[in-house]
């Protein structure tokens, strides 16, 4: 039996599902995010991308194994100082080997479907807005800002009794400290309030 190979056209395609599957993974996400992998976790992540679509592409006798595919994942997300026991492994081992049977009949739906449709929420995920950064590596940051667009979540809905619109007025409240000349806020002791000598 002879396997089937991904076209010239379908490789792509299914390069750009496999970045859209692992961008939406939050253990993938928070462990880029949070720099759990180091400062190259970015990096780390693109390189699990690269050895996922090796994974599929590359000429072998056997036919693709699903557990091999859960192995490379597990072994990326290790790179990344991640351990993950959720199911989310297999679940997403399983989305990228059907994607891949779709792409060699030709059929994109699965990948269009990830394109047009929002990322699901992940709680407690934020990315830093660091203005300070360097820019140097645009690529990277182009990357982060994908990733960042991807997980913009508040506060999960059982947190939510406290005023979203009373925390972000700009208005001065009575007890705020006065801002100093170089735009720091010189902030009271909660220890000392009310008991000084």
């Amino acid at each position: 039996m002879e396997s089937k190979k991904l076209t010239a056209e379908s490789a792509p395609v299914f390069q750009e599902g496999i970045s859209l599957i692992l961008t939406r993974w939050s253990a993938l996400t928070a462990a880029v995010e949070n720099e759990w992998g180091g400062r190259d976790s970015l990096g780390k992540a693109n390189a699990i991308c690269t050895d996922v679509f090796s994974f599929f592409t590359e000429a072998r006798a056997e036919p693709l194994y699903i557990d091999d595919l859960e192995n490379l994942l597990e072994e990326g997300l290790l790179s990344l100082n991640t351990l993950v026991e959720d199911g989310s492994i297999e679940e997403v081992a399983e989305k990228l080997m059907i994607m891949h049977e779709e792409c060699l009949e030709g059929n994109y739906q699965s990948v269009e479907k990830l394109r047009t449709t929002n990322p699901p929420p992940v709680a407690h995920v934020r990315p830093s807005n660091d203005e300070d950064e360097d820019d140097d590596d645009d690529e990277d940051d182009s990357m982060s800002a994908d990733i960042a667009a991807n997980m913009m979540v508040d506060v999960p809905n059982s947190q939510s009794s406290l005023n979203p619109v009373s925390m972000l007025t700009d208005e001065p409240k009575q007890n705020q400290s006065a801002e100093a000349e170089d735009g720091w806020v010189v902030v009271s002791s909660r220890k000392n309030k009310g008991r000084r000598n």
